[in-house]
């Protein structure tokens, strides 16, 4: 019987996939739009969502969870005085993934993933 199999493993290690989607994330935040591949855009879609998620409440135990998963002071700040005000009164749905063909050297399909405006 086969469990836990909810996550995909983007052929990482478990650190290596958790500093992947850390660093993916940062740059999702900091430019608002980013281009990957298809199954990195599906992972962090839900990874970033859920930081939006946890740090909307802006008290003290969402900004030290927030700075163990994003270390760039600039971004933290980012996230909580100008992206968390603009979903204040959403529940969810945050990003937007759309598929832009297969990448020309290995054929590897391409996503941009963006937060919602």
């Amino acid at each position: 019987m086969i469990k836990n199999l909810s996550r995909r493993k983007l052929s990482r290690t478990g650190g290596h996939r958790r500093s992947t989607l850390r660093n993916l994330a940062t740059a999702l935040f900091q430019h608002e739009k980013i281009k990957t591949t298809l199954p990195k855009a599906k992972e962090l879609a839900s990874y970033s969502e859920k930081l939006i998620s946890t740090a909307k409440p802006s008290d003290l135990v969402a900004r030290r969870y927030i700075s163990r998963e994003i270390k760039d002071k600039n971004i933290q700040k980012k996230l909580f005085e100008i992206l968390v005000p603009r979903y204040q009164d959403r529940s969810g749905g945050f990003t937007q993934i759309f598929r832009i063909g297969e990448r020309p050297g290995d054929g590897a399909e391409m996503a941009i993933i963006r937060l919602i405006s």
